[in-house]
């Protein structure tokens, strides 16, 4: 193959690769834009599973979520019942900025996390400090949620190491179910 044929298959390759990638921007604003602020106020519960790079089901869980704001501030206490008996916490400490962004923190959060909305889609970048079997990892993660109507919200997240897609997780959360906890759970 000469140059420019190289060449030109290259640029193909990179603008079908680009052009796969999801931003933000993609979605266009709707009558009533996703809040998380307004959404995770109080309880919500979610179900889950996380997927290995090769799409296996490794995990699946449950998670009460307790959200309380004082203006722009939030916390978003956490508390995840896994398949094989695990039981973890996550607190979220969120700002929500005056552009409509939110900063947030959390104990194995490396860093700030940034999150930002369109429409009905919200995105969450962060870096993650993962325990897997005594050895800690750090992650990237590429959280993004879909609100479907008021009361439910889909959730893809992808984690990756160097680039390079390691795990995905799933979730469903519903704030409308009568179900008040998870399976397992102690909370009323």
């Amino acid at each position: 193959m000469n140059k420019t044929k190289l060449f030109l298959f290259i640029i193909i390759i990179c603008s079908l690769i680009s052009s796969c990638s999801t931003a933000l921007d993609d979605y266009q604003e709707v009558n009533k834009p996703f809040d998380i602020k307004r959404y995770f106020d109080g309880r919500v519960i979610a179900w889950g599973i996380v997927q290995d790079y090769s799409n296996k089901v490794s995990r699946r869980f449950c998670v009460e979520i307790e959200g309380t704001w004082q203006g722009n501030e939030g916390v978003l206490a956490e508390k995840f019942y896994f398949n094989d008996g695990e039981i973890s916490y996550r607190n979220w400490q969120l700002s929500k900025k005056m552009d409509g962004s939110y900063e947030g923190q959390a104990e194995d959060v490396i860093g700030t996390a940034i999150g930002k909305h369109q429409g009905f889609a919200f995105q969450f970048q962060y870096q993650l400090s993962l325990i897997v079997e005594d050895e800690s990892y750090e992650v990237s993660m590429d959280d993004w949620m879909y609100q479907l109507d008021e009361f439910r919200v889909m959730n893809k997240t992808s984690m990756s190491k160097l680039g390079v897609k390691v795990a995905e997780v799933t979730l469903f959360f519903d704030k409308q179910t009568q179900v008040k906890k998870c399976p397992g759970g102690d909370a009323a």
